[in-house]
């Protein structure tokens, strides 16, 4: 078995001696658990260690592999600078990993480096394991904002890599777990906190790895967690295959979650390929959700599929409500894959004859033309799901007051600059923050400048 096992360990700094001075001893089941973790990696004999860490090089799409024949690195920025070091990479490891990702159509190599030292998301796990095992080479992997699924199938063509190579491997997903778990920690308390650190807790000791996918976005988002990508990393690493599960330790004494787990390579397991249940899923969901949509919502998602297989625009069907017709209204289009928002195009007030008309030109620029986002593909269109918000007429109003987070959307202008933010949006529950963030659209400065508000409310179809 090539793959031979896997840990799944925090990266605080402090926890290393000559760093936190003693701090360290108030996590002392961390560290304990840590060098639990240690041992058993030095047990498995690996040849490589693959590193996926939050702290490497990051990008929206894409998934950066260090280059090169090794790093160097040290804890100076942490005032511990004696703590240093010198890595060797598998660089034939690299290069097989960089061209399965491609064979799969993954964004994923060795591109785009911007600091060649270590980064302290490796560096910690690997002072531990350096106390018990250094002959191995190492691989050091960055996250990156796509899909939670496309951070599984990269995990796939790790272990694919690893048989390939007949290397024995084992992974390390760094990662911390939830920072906002206390109102005196260093980055506050959000109640999503300890419900993250319960959740991502009780999934990871029972090995459930197909349940990694059901954590929302923005649950992850307002919970401040940084691990959830290279524990999915490391899942598709060891999808198909049979492991016993060991948690070792959970611990937030200073307001950041931190969990230790091991999971051991025991052989293959035919039930274990998660991403192919989770597909088969979303497939039903998608079906059901055709067999009961609107004629809005199945304007749009006709619209984008009639675009994107033939690059034409389609025509306004027949059999549609009158009012599709004869109404004129701004409309906006979103579209979501795998729980992220995937595109959004839309206008504030009506720019063609009706509302068929606004469906079909929004539908297709929000898949197309969001600049955010590269153009939707073929093979994802099964994984869309759409929505459709039919705008009703603006108002001028005096104050925030005036406004309801989950009825009313707002449009915030100064000068020429207009910016504006749909009604009840996961994630956006004050009217404080739905104002910011209409703000930050527009390009209006939060210099405390007077603004100007219009609200609105929608009639959205899903």
């Amino acid at each position: 078995m090539a793959v031979k096992g896997a840990v799944m360990v925090p990266h605080p700094p402090l926890i290393v001696p000559d760093i936190g001075r003693g701090e360290e001893r108030r996590i002392q089941a961390t560290v304990d658990a840590y060098r639990r973790a240690a041992e058993k990696i030095a047990e498995w004999e690996p040849e490589t260690v693959v590193v996926l860490s939050p702290h490497s090089v990051m990008y929206a799409d894409y998934f950066h592999i260090s280059p090169g024949s090794g790093a160097k690195g040290n804890f100076a920025r942490f005032r511990a600078s004696q703590v240093a070091f010198d890595v060797k990479y598998d660089t034939e490891f690299v290069r097989f990993l960089s061209q399965e990702a491609e064979a799969r159509d993954i964004p994923a190599g060795i591109m785009g480096e911007r600091d060649k030292s270590l980064d302290h998301g490796t560096m910690v796990p690997l002072y531990f394991l350096d106390q018990y095992d250094t002959d191995y080479e190492l691989v050091r992997i960055g996250l990156s904002g796509l899909p939670l699924t496309k951070h599984y199938e990269l995990g796939a063509c790790i272990k694919k890599t690893a048989e390939m190579l007949g290397r024995d491997t084992v992974i390390i997903a760094s990662g911390d777990l939830s920072h906002k778990l206390k109102e005196d920690g260093p980055y506050g308390f959000q109640k999503e906190g300890p419900e993250y650190d319960e959740r991502i807790m009780n999934v990871m000791g029972r090995a459930a790895f197909g349940e990694l996918f059901d954590f929302s976005e923005e649950f992850c988002d307002k919970a401040a967690e940084c691990g959830h990508r290279s524990f999915t990393i490391m899942a598709g690493a060891l999808d198909g295959l049979a492991v016993k599960a060991e948690r070792l330790s959970h611990e937030g004494t200073f307001g950041v979650g931190y969990g230790v787990c091991i999971f051991k390579v025991t052989g293959r397991d035919p039930e274990r390929f998660f991403l192919e249940s989770y597909r088969r899923e979303q497939k039903k969901k998608a079906e059901k959700r055709k067999a009961e949509e609107d004629p809005y919502v199945g304007l749009a998602r006709a619209s984008v599929e009639g675009y994107i297989r033939t690059g034409r625009k389609i025509h306004v069907p027949k059999g549609l409500p009158a009012e599709m017709y004869s109404r004129r209204a701004g409309v906006f289009v979103s579209l979501k894959e795998d729980g992220r928002l995937r595109g959004c195009i839309g206008t504030i007030a009506p720019v063609r004859g009706s509302i068929a008309e606004e469906i079909i030109e929004n539908a297709v620029s929000a898949a197309v033309r969001d600049p955010r986002f590269h153009a939707v593909e073929e093979d994802e269109l099964e994984r869309l799901v759409y929505s459709v918000d039919v705008l009703g007429e603006t108002e001028e109003i005096k104050s925030p007051d005036e406004l309801d987070v989950k009825r009313y959307g707002v449009i915030v202008s100064r000068g020429r600059k207009r910016g504006l933010l749909l009604p009840n949006l996961e994630g956006v529950d004050t009217v404080g923050e739905q104002i910011e963030i209409a703000k930050r659209k527009a390009g209006i400065p939060d210099d405390g400048g007077e603004i100007s508000l219009e609200r609105f409310e929608v009639v959205r179809h899903f």
